[in-house]
């Protein structure tokens, strides 16, 4: 079942992409950031409510700078959509398995440094390799955006990757301290409401469109929120380490999705770099997802004999 949740979550955020592009029309994305953020925390105040979990938190400086770096991850994504393919955008802020392997990789290496006053950790040749052809990637699926001059979105959204990386870190770290999910992705929403208001306060708000136009601010709050919720979900039902793979690697459903938004719904020319780096970058994700459960294992392994 946890993979007929990560499979839904995965549509429901390329869906949400979709109505992006339509909501940018009339809207600047910080007013999509407050808007997204408005909605999604309503709908959680209302199912933690239901569910009887309290709101109430004793690390409120974490989920501040959780929101904070989530929010700004977001907000990069989002403008990403409106500038780019959405086959682009969602591939790039998707990277975020990459860049956390970075990270690892830079931390293995920095522990060889006399001065770290760490253990030395092996550096992981593999996981190095997975690295570089993950970024190879990058310029294939690039290229066509910058012949488009579309450099600026492009850095942007790969920024977005970058930042998702630190946010994703920052989630298990407060899932490790005994948070609900549902108070967390409440507390997403409320940092997304203020951040977006803030913002849309300083460059203005837009003027209102009417209704009509307006209904597409709705499914995206709603999408975001329910697409948080699946893949909450996949992953408490996920119970061995095997099934936390799985499911971790079909998050990459998700470009799929957005793949076909972009081909057939937007009609989006993506050339033959661009979808083979693409297929480079998911590939190096999942590969990138494996060796690092691999490396976490080998410790434990290790403690128990």
């Amino acid at each position: 079942m946890q993979v007929l949740w990560m499979v839904v979550g995965a549509f429901l955020f390329a869906t949400m992409g979709v109505c992006i592009k339509y909501a940018a029309v009339h809207f600047h994305t910080a007013e999509i950031v407050f808007y997204r953020g408005l909605i999604g925390m309503l709908a959680m105040w209302l199912l933690s409510a239901s569910q009887g979990v309290s709101l109430k938190t004793r690390h409120p400086w974490m989920h501040a700078w959780r929101s904070l770096i989530g929010v700004t991850a977001m907000g990069c994504w989002f403008y990403a959509i409106t500038q780019m393919p959405l086959a682009s955008a969602m591939t790039l802020n998707y990277m975020s398995s990459i860049w956390i392997a970075v990270f690892l990789l830079a931390g293995a290496l920095w522990s060889l440094h006399p001065r770290s006053g760490r253990t030395p950790q092996p550096l992981n040749v593999p996981l190095l390799l997975t690295i570089v052809a993950g970024f190879v990637g990058v310029v294939l699926m690039l290229q066509p955006s910058f012949a488009q001059e579309q450099t600026t979105a492009a850095l942007i959204g790969l920024g977005s990757g970058v930042l998702s990386a630190m946010a994703y870190m920052q989630v298990v770290a407060l899932s490790r301290m005994g948070e609900p999910e549902s108070r967390t992705v409440f507390f997403f929403g409320l940092g997304c409401t203020l951040l977006g208001l803030v913002a849309s306060g300083i460059t203005g708000f837009s003027a209102w469109p009417g209704w009509q136009a307006s209904l597409w601010l709705l499914p995206i709050g709603l999408l975001a929120a329910g697409g948080q919720l699946c893949m909450t979900r996949a992953y408490a039902q996920a119970k061995t380490t095997r099934g936390t793979l799985v499911v971790a690697n079909l998050q990459y459903s998700g470009i799929v999705f957005a793949g076909l938004y972009s081909l057939f719904w937007f009609h989006d020319s993506l050339g033959w770099e661009g979808w083979l780096g693409m297929l480079l970058i998911v590939a190096s994700g999942i590969a990138a997802t494996i060796f690092r459960a691999r490396g976490a294992a080998a410790p434990a392994k290790a403690a128990g004999r």
